[in-house]
């Protein structure tokens, strides 16, 4: 049985934690504390923070190899951890598409991936991009911060093309700034794919994905699209996959504009709009990515129902009630053991069956017993 490290102790470690002894994997976490969540879960926990190089060496020492529940850390400190053979899964070389968005979309340009048009300012001489920009791209630009931006922090929308050289001034103090253009959304798509050790690479049904305040709120399988951007999504990931030497699970998330399927966001681990896929798949994608990471086969990935609703539960003002949210018909709820405060990711819920419309009214009334502050869509 392998003993998989991983770095962070969130809800994603907790829910491989759920799956890893029948996925034949011992887990250690690299916690932030012992009040994280997968700490309940897990086999061993060591206490550190991501980027402290004493900590990830003593998860090394306890692990046979190193994967990921966030994107926070410091690739040159992982690169050394390569250097004196400790493995990770991903690699750091993989991680650096995810982590660093300017890299991940100068590289993406040149290997001709679909991109929204978009241009790095990596220093004030870079600011001169954003003359006109309005003008040249039909509207104000998008900013993202080039590394540590996640549910929707680092990126912001300015009014106008000043407002976007004083915001990217500001950002520049940080790190790059990614300059986009605000492309016209249909609506928004996730594709997970999973590859293995040995190159196994495997897809799980595309979904849509429902966002708010930058946060995803709701996944729906299956995804309203045609069969076409289906297929283009599945395609994508898959090459995406191969290019940066994928091993896990990765997300991808798209816009689907008129002008079709772009790439948004990337993410090299167990992903949110995937939880549905604990009971909605053959195989989860925490359990296929524990078999990826320590070189096991892949499961199986087909859906095993013909519709799939998952709702995010979002704190809200005041404290919900589980019990209220399980005695909901035809849910199951997922209670990611935090304590309550408002804005914070406490669990999702899942309603899985024949009809789409019947399970979005179950997983809403559930996730409302529960206290989400969202409203559905």
């Amino acid at each position: 049985m392998s003993r998989v490290g991983v770095v962070g102790g969130g809800q994603l470690a907790r829910m491989m934690g759920e799956e890893a002894h029948s996925a034949h994997v011992e887990l250690v976490v690299l916690a932030a504390s012992l009040d994280d969540c997968a700490v309940a879960t897990v086999d061993r926990v060591i206490v550190g923070r991501a980027d402290d190089l004493d900590a990830l060496e003593a998860l090394s020492r306890e692990s046979d190899l190193v994967t990921f529940d966030h994107e926070l850390v410091d690739l040159d400190v992982l690169a050394g951890l390569e250097a004196r053979g400790v493995v990770l899964r991903p690699s750091s070389s993989a991680l650096r598409y995810s982590v660093d968005k300017a890299h991940q979309r100068e590289a993406f340009a040149a290997r001709g991936f679909p991109l929204p048009p978009f241009a790095v300012v990596r220093d004030e001489s870079d600011l001169a991009i954003l003359q006109d920009w309005s003008e040249r791209h039909d509207g104000a630009p998008v900013l993202k911060a080039a590394r540590g931006g996640y549910d929707g922090r680092g990126v912001h929308f300015p009014n106008d093309d000043d407002e976007a050289r004083r915001l990217a001034r500001v950002m520049l103090q940080s790190g790059g700034v990614v300059v986009e253009e605000r492309v016209a959304l249909v609506r928004e798509v996730a594709q997970l794919v999973v590859r293995s050790v040995r190159g196994q690479v495997a897809t799980y049904p595309l979904v849509t994905t429902v966002q708010s305040g930058g946060m995803c709120t709701e996944v729906r399988f299956p995804a309203d699209v045609d069969v076409e951007i289906s297929a283009q999504a599945d395609q994508v990931g898959r090459d995406i996959a191969e290019f940066i030497g994928l091993v896990g699970v990765m997300a991808v998330e798209y816009f689907l504009t008129p002008r079709g399927l772009l790439i948004n966001e990337l993410a090299l681990r167990p992903h949110n709009s995937g939880h549905w896929t604990i009971e909605g798949c053959a195989t989860s994608q925490f359990a296929n990515h524990l078999r990826a990471v320590s070189g096991q086969d892949l499961g199986a990935t087909h859906p095993l129902h013909a519709a799939a609703v998952m709702v995010n539960v979002i704190g809200d003002a005041s404290p919900g009630s589980l019990d209220a949210a399980r005695d909901v018909p035809g849910v199951h709820v997922h209670d990611y053991g935090k304590s309550w405060r408002p804005g914070r990711k406490l669990g999702h819920v899942t309603a899985v069956g024949d009809e789409l419309q019947s399970l979005h009214v179950r997983a809403w009334r559930s996730a409302r017993a529960y206290g989400t502050t969202t409203q559905e869509a």
